[in-house]
């Protein structure tokens, strides 16, 4: 099975994003990730709307959206109006989750679940009726650059056994190392957020790097 590789643009190189994505599109990645933080649900800010808009011009893959905010349902129709091809959410993030779901399927967008290492399946269960993708955080979310959290193995194992039913895929998002990669990958995740600890900051090409990972 092909592995689904999709950098996360928070660690890319704000200062010429156009050619950063032209090589990551030349490279063979398979969808871009574009956290968006809100100072609040996270302690942090990342990209915004322009951002967004930005990558969406420079590529035809599929760009998603990880909405790391309070209340998603006022502000989804935003980041959907500005390009986002898949939409992730907390169910943390609100009270009516299953509503946001609905209305992005209803815009013609793909739906996605971000789970918190803390946040157990059994909470979710019926929501995954409804997803796409599932995202599943093996950091706390926020910051870039943090230790993967062994326990979430137990938790990607689970949501593997469901998916059977579901028929989403699985994301891996947070310290996804290429050691990390491939011992997930055997579990059945479907793909992996790339951030400094597989593809940014190297002194690799990224050619090079997403053929390593795919040889994995």
């Amino acid at each position: 099975m092909k592995k689904i590789l999709a950098p996360s643009m928070m660690c890319a190189n704000f200062g010429n994003l156009e050619k950063e994505i032209k090589k990551l599109d030349s490279a063979g990645v398979d969808m871009y990730h574009c956290d968006i933080m809100d100072g609040s649900f996270v302690p942090n800010m990342t990209m915004g709307i322009n951002d967004i808009k930005i990558v969406r011009k420079y590529t035809d893959k599929l760009v998603d959206c990880h909405l790391m905010i309070e209340n998603p349902a006022e502000k989804v129709d935003w980041f959907i109006d500005a390009g986002a091809d898949l939409i992730y959410i907390h169910p943390e993030s609100e009270r009516y989750i299953v509503k946001t779901l609905g209305h992005i399927k209803e815009r013609g967008k793909l739906t996605g679940l971000a789970i918190n290492p803390d946040t157990s399946i059994e909470t979710i269960h019926e929501m995954l009726e409804l997803v796409d993708y599932v995202l599943v955080m093996t950091v706390n979310p926020g910051f870039a650059g943090q230790q993967f959290i062994d326990f979430t193995k137990k938790k990607i194992i689970k949501l593997v056994e469901l998916k059977r039913h579901f028929g989403y895929k699985i994301m891996i998002d947070g310290s996804c190392s290429p050691s990390i990669i491939e011992e997930l990958s055997r579990l059945g995740a479907d793909g992996f957020i790339l951030g400094t600890s597989a593809l940014f900051d190297k002194d690799k090409s990224y050619d090079t790097i997403i053929e390593e990972l795919r040889a994995l």
